[in-house]
């Protein structure tokens, strides 16, 4: 990750110094744990408690000779420990380290995001109340469709986040897992009651089953559940794009003072931000689909996701904590523009009451097919004169036939088209 792109929290929990104070607490646990079982001295556990440390340079100054980064953290510990350094690392194997450590910046990292994804989720339902009733036109495929609300649109994406927290909230808890289980996880020279005991300690649950690693489908799931909560701000963050088009300008991202949107043209204001959260959403998907990969392993273990994992992970945590906080400013300082919309909604003319005028004459007994044509030919004067579509309506003959004034302009009724916000809100949990 470029260093402008990463905050400080989630940056200390990727350091090494967390890195390897965590890995230092699960030997001390298993010293501890030995302890009680009366399997080493007293006097070797408190020396041990007291003494034992960790230096980065040294670790990195041996791990220069050993290639080997466990070996050069455990001989690095020694150290400082005497004679009472053949307890280190009994019975373990170097991944009942690297993997419970791993679990544990995963699960501060996956805190950290929910964190920010409730503070995102209060904004998203407070937007949606303020814009509950701010009319405004739906589109598909781009093109004008419908009446909605501008508030639906933040009730949707509400609804949509919602559903990302209980997957982060469920893949913290599928990754919060510890082993210590040996060279190829049947506990062969350590007990299984001191891998409990650790991973009490730990605030993990100890893996049911496990080879030399923890399984990594847990580690895709969290993956996933990453990719979509960055696929859910993408969407965001491009609906916005689209609203700040010069030809739109429904909404636009804040543009601050002193702020420059184009080297070249200083009338530009553009989406930089929504663009950069777009762009971001699609290394968390391309971060999965190699946690993807890494599940399948050779045997009982291979090497070929660790160096992938080292990169992915962090990686992703730091960039969907980015994301999330770049999403927080940009709802948070919105800039919406509400006379725009209703100039937007009159632009073709009433066409967007086409469907209501299709349902009005098949109430008098036209099948749909007839019925759409009728309308379909009136709407396509209206593309071509820029009449408005309720006079060419009222000058249809065929259409007058079946259609009296009054109910023609029944069809043009706002509210019908927004009358049921109200249960769909409640729907979402927004009272």
């Amino acid at each position: 990750m470029i260093k402008r792109y990463i905050l400080p929290k989630m940056e200390k929990i990727w350091s090494e110094e967390n890195k390897f104070d965590k890995m230092l607490q699960i030997e001390i646990l298993t010293i501890e744990s030995l302890y009680k079982l009366s399997k080493i001295p007293k006097k070797s556990y408190l020396n041990i408690k007291k003494k034992a440390k960790f230096d980065i340079e040294r670790i990195e100054e041996l791990e220069a000779k050993t290639k080997h980064d466990i070996v050069a953290f455990i001989n690095n510990i020694s150290e400082s420990l005497g004679g009472d350094a053949r307890y280190l690392h009994m019975g373990l194997t170097s991944n009942d380290i690297l993997d419970t450590s791993l679990a544990m910046q995963m699960a501060e990292a996956m805190d950290l995001i929910i964190e920010d994804t409730k503070v995102l989720l209060d904004i998203l339902l407070k937007k949606a109340k303020k814009y509950k009733k701010t009319i405004c036109v739906g589109r598909t495929h781009g093109i004008h469709a419908e009446p909605i609300t501008f508030g639906l649109k933040f009730a949707n994406w509400f609804d949509e986040l919602k559903r990302n927290l209980k997957r982060l909230q469920e893949a913290r808890e599928v990754i919060s897992v510890g082993k210590l289980s040996g060279a190829v996880g049947t506990y062969a020279h350590i007990e299984p009651r001191i891998e409990k005991y650790v991973c009490e300690k730990l605030g993990l649950a100890p893996a049911n089953c496990a080879t030399q690693v923890v399984s990594r489908d847990r580690h895709a799931q969290y993956m996933l559940a990453l990719a979509l909560a960055g696929a859910t701000l993408d969407k965001i963050a491009t609906e916005i794009r689209h609203l700040q088009k010069t030809e739109v300008l429904e909404a636009e991202e804040p543009f601050f003072k002193d702020q420059k949107g184009s080297s070249a043209m200083p009338h530009k204001k553009n989406p930089v931000n929504c663009e950069r959260v777009s762009g971001m959403a699609r290394l968390l998907k391309t971060n999965a689909q190699s946690a993807l990969e890494n599940i399948n392993l050779w045997h009982e273990r291979d090497i070929s996701h660790s160096s992938v994992e080292r990169i992915i992970i962090p990686d992703s945590t730091m960039i969907l904590d980015y994301m999330l906080h770049q999403m927080i400013n940009i709802l948070n300082n919105l800039v919406v523009y509400p006379q725009n919309m209703i100039i937007n909604l009159a632009k073709t003319n009433g066409l967007i009451f086409s469907q209501g005028v299709l349902l009005a004459l098949m109430d008098k007994g036209l099948s749909r097919p007839e019925a759409y044509n009728l309308v379909q030919n009136c709407a396509m004067i209206v593309w071509q004169t820029k009449r408005e579509f309720k006079e060419v309506l009222l000058h249809d003959q065929k259409i007058r036939r079946r259609l009296s004034n009054g109910e023609i302009e029944s069809c043009f009724d706002i509210n019908y088209y927004i009358r049921f916000v109200d249960k769909i809100y409640k729907e979402v949990g927004i009272e």
